[in-house]
């Protein structure tokens, strides 16, 4: 039996912690990119959204490529598919492997439905550590968002296709604004159906940073991912500085 009281301090210290992390660590994108910071923002605690996966393994690692915030493609191992229920629905989704360097930490993108409107739009990450028994609880509220929902200095990895849910996870982190007290947006004007076009953690115990570091050739899930590369494209690197 969970005690939901002590999970959700356990949960409100970690974003406490990652925040710490973000306003002052030299790490931090906010730092690094000189962006003024304010409190990241977070559905409330729900444990609905916490749930027990099955990894589905393919037969072998099989190389997968994943677009980025820059056209260019991250590097990644394509472990095999996570299948559970959320919401009441069987679904699934793809977990890929940064390769030498990251141990038996595993990359796990996503998008919902409330991508793009709650929540970051080109999707959000989860991390887990690879274990025997291929069995894992997911808990979404602990979904964080690259590096690059921060600022342009940083090249992340997007979700496939096959990892986009059908459901609405309002659980993790919410989508970030440089304004920390936007106003509300007008009601949208009516547009033709041609002009509507889509458009488009080290803290908390060192749970929170950004996307794994893949190279080249690729328990509980976590809101933690490795530090972030510069140089090439990678699911969370940081853009080669000049000179």
């Amino acid at each position: 039996m969970v005690d939901v009281r002590a999970w959700e301090r356990e949960l409100v210290t970690e974003r406490e912690m990652k925040d710490e992390f973000m306003a002052r660590h030299t790490e931090s994108p906010f730092v690094g990119g000189r962006v003024p910071f304010h409190a990241l923002r977070y559905f409330p605690p729900d444990r609905s959204f916490c749930v027990r996966a099955k990894l589905a393994r393919r037969p072998a690692p099989e190389e997968a490529y994943l677009r980025t915030n820059r056209d260019n493609q991250a590097v990644m191992r394509y472990l095999g598919d996570l299948e559970f229920r959320l919401a009441g629905r069987p679904v699934h989704l793809r977990v890929y492997h940064a390769g030498e360097g990251v141990g038996t930490s595993a990359f796990v993108p996503f998008r919902d439905r409330t991508s793009g409107r709650e929540s970051y739009g080109p999707g959000r990450y989860l991390t887990l550590e690879l274990n025997a028994d291929d069995e894992y609880e997911l808990d979404f509220n602990r979904a964080f968002n690259p590096y690059c929902a921060y600022t342009d200095d940083y090249e992340c990895g997007f979700p496939p296709a096959e990892n986009d849910l059908p459901v609405a996870v309002r659980a993790g982190e919410m989508v970030w604004a440089s304004d920390p007290s936007p106003r509300p947006a007008a009601a949208p004007r009516r547009r033709s159906a041609a002009a509507a076009t889509r458009a488009p953690a080290r803290a908390a115990r060192r749970r929170s940073r950004t996307a794994p570091r893949p190279r080249r050739g690729s328990g509980r899930a976590r809101a933690s991912s490795p530090s972030p590369r510069r140089g090439r494209a990678t699911a969370g690197s940081r853009r080669r500085t000049a000179g």
